[in-house]
């Protein structure tokens, strides 16, 4: 069966294990704490980063982009009206410009700083980077936080899902690190109903129900995190 390393607060992490389940498919996890830099996992990507996926092949793929774009040309095309890609190359190209905002604009904003500074650094020793939050860096990731959801507010009010009449790749993305921040209760959801109701729409598929029985060591998520009304 194929491994995928992965991290539990790693939003590229859920958009790969997200696309996995919508396809059907099935793969070994391995918890990765990144910053322990192993030998092992460094051989499989010096990068260092995560997801890894390591096919049955022993064959690695690194990055989110990566691993995406190979399960659509290896499975994808064969769902047909479930492909998460669409057949389209502009509506391809939109959905590709969304995941790259989520998956790296949001992620660099927001995503990351906030899981780093409230979760990453409680497991990190000091030689690792561990300690006490910045509330400098938290401030402002929390500010940022005010525009994706303005963004995503339109995206979601003017479409039936982010890149057009299909729930595509960028409904994965923009979902893998809504729910994180959902975990950490950074969203203020009274101040987006639009973006809740797309939301509920994704954390009700059956492609959700691992992630939301998860929970990370010494941080419980917010009440609301694994109802699917709330």
């Amino acid at each position: 069966m194929p491994t995928l390393y992965h991290h539990p607060m790693s939003s590229a992490s859920r958009f790969v294990r997200l696309i996995l389940t919508e396809y059907g498919y099935q793969a070994d996890l391995i918890e990765e704490q990144t910053w322990e830099k192993r030998r092992d996992f460094l051989a499989l990507n010096p990068a260092g980063t995560l997801p890894v996926y390591v096919d049955d092949s022993m064959r690695a793929l690194c990055g989110a982009t990566v691993i995406s774009e190979y399960l659509d040309e290896t499975h994808g095309v064969l769902k047909r009206d479930r492909r998460l890609l669409a057949e389209d190359p502009f509506q391809r190209a939109e959905i590709r410009r969304l995941t790259e905002w989520f998956m790296v604009k949001m992620e660099t904003d927001v995503t990351r700083p906030l899981a780093r500074e409230r979760v990453y650094k409680l497991q990190m020793t000091a030689d690792q980077g561990g300690g006490a939050p910045d509330s400098k860096i938290l401030r402002t990731a929390r500010a940022n936080i005010r525009q994706h959801m303005k963004y995503l507010t339109w995206l979601s009010g003017s479409r039936q899902w982010l890149a057009g009449e299909r729930m595509s790749y960028a409904d994965l993305a923009a979902a893998a690190s809504i729910s994180i921040l959902d975990y950490l209760g950074e969203i203020d959801w009274t101040e987006a109903p639009v973006v809740k109701d797309w939301y509920q729409r994704l954390k009700s598929r059956p492609s959700f129900r691992p992630m939301l029985t998860e929970r990370v060591r010494g941080l419980t998520p917010v009440s609301h995190y694994a109802d699917l009304d709330f």
